[in-house]
């Protein structure tokens, strides 16, 4: 899919692929009594597949927010860890969409194959997180029928936010799966692409510090709130 990155390469964002060390993961089992003797956990481990970064909850403590997101099968359960730098082998992005489309049903294929145009026509990079990124990097049945395309847009500083939102409707005006996600800057501030389709004067953007309101023209401007973050 991609290349891993050692960690202290650029900070960890939200939604990238976090590789733990097999060693720290199994003495941190070892703590969690309702996952030591979890056998889909226990694959996870054996297998080397990768942990998500996310933000950190309030009061959670010292470390690296992470967490193991399960399939359907196990209940679609959300695990949460913490660990630390050193526990980390290597950080990645999540899958590029055209690697993984291959994976997606037959049906969702027309609609991968134009989200993958706009994302050329407007010079940006399209990756999938979610059910869809999931069944790529572990083989395991994440996909059902009421899946979405969960979608990340690594934007630059030149593109059109508002023209890229739009397209991006019009496309899902025609899909048979509903596209959900973010256009992402470079400085990892990420806000919802419907959000800001929906024209808004305030809109929330997310990094993995926290999530903060911010005016929509100072976001499209390239600015940061200085605002503390708001509980979340």
């Amino acid at each position: 899919m991609a290349s891993h990155s050692k960690p202290d390469d650029r900070p960890m964002r939200r939604h990238d692929l976090i590789f733990v060390r097999p060693t720290r993961w199994r003495s941190l089992l070892e703590t969690r009594g309702d996952l030591a003797a979890d056998p889909l956990v226990a694959l996870w481990v054996d297998k080397g597949w990768p942990l998500i970064g996310r933000r950190a909850m309030p009061g959670e403590g010292h470390g690296v927010a992470l967490g193991l997101p399960l399939p359907p099968s196990a209940g679609k359960r959300r695990l949460s860890f913490l660990m630390q730098p050193e526990d980390i082998v290597s950080t990645t992005p999540p899958p590029i969409l055209r690697a993984a489309g291959g994976l997606a049903p037959r049906a969702w294929w027309p609609t991968l194959d134009a989200v993958d145009a706009l994302a050329s026509r407007h010079s940006v990079q399209a990756r999938v997180f979610g059910s869809l990124a999931w069944r790529a990097l572990t083989g395991l049945d994440y996909l059902t029928d009421r899946s979405d395309l969960d979608l990340l847009l690594y934007v630059r500083r030149d593109t059109d936010l508002r023209r890229l939102a739009a397209e991006l409707a019009e496309i899902e005006a025609a899909a048979p799966m509903r596209l959900d996600g973010e256009l992402v800057r470079d400085d990892a501030a990420a806000v919802n692409w419907r959000e800001l389709h929906a024209g808004a004067r305030e809109i929330l953007v997310k990094t993995v510090g926290g999530v903060t309101l911010l005016d929509t023209s100072l976001f499209l401007l390239g600015k940061m709130p200085s605002l503390p973050p708001l509980s979340h």
